[in-house]
């Protein structure tokens, strides 16, 4: 395929998480909120037509979940790889995730936690769209949100502010 072709990444934020005692953060699971934003989440990808070629999730059970529920809510299941490095990922190590990932893949959807997957989404964005970038801004990333990042290149190209912020949603705004 191509190094020239429009590409998109899909950023998500776990939904919202419960804090039981004794349970290790890693291992957290969706409190009741969550298990209803989760959902709404999947229905905003495939109202908008985007269905990722490959999903990257974070190991952690909070994650895990959320995208059982997402993935649910789309026309197709992509292909998922649970990759452990997305679990408290600084941005750099983001990135480099992002650009082993082959190019074959033209949707990328990465689902993982913040302060991470908000980073991921502004610094990419060297440009955006107005209302994508306000709501950012201004909502910033809440558990269950996602962001839509768009670039031309390979997926080795991708770095800071080599993309175009098309899109962003939050289940409670």
């Amino acid at each position: 395929m191509s190094a020239d072709v429009s590409r998109r990444i899909v950023i998500l934020r776990h939904a919202k998480a419960d804090w039981p005692d004794d349970v290790a953060d890693h291992d957290r699971p969706l409190a009741e909120r969550g298990r209803r934003d989760a959902p709404a989440a999947g229905r905003w990808l495939a109202a908008s037509g985007i269905v990722p070629d490959l999903t990257l999730c974070s190991t952690a059970a909070r994650t895990r979940e959320t995208w059982k529920l997402v993935v649910h809510e789309l026309p197709q299941r992509p292909r998922t790889v649970y990759e452990e490095r997305l679990y408290e990922a600084s941005l750099g190590e983001l990135i480099a995730v992002v650009n082993e990932v082959p190019d074959d893949v033209v949707d990328l959807m990465l689902v993982g936690h913040n302060p991470g997957m908000h980073a991921m989404a502004d610094a990419l964005a060297g440009e955006a769209e107005e209302d994508a970038r306000n709501r950012l801004d201004h909502i910033g990333f809440p558990t269950s949100a996602a962001a839509v990042v768009s670039f031309t290149g390979s997926w080795k190209s991708v770095e800071l502010g080599t993309g175009r912020l098309e899109a962003h949603w939050a289940p409670h705004d």
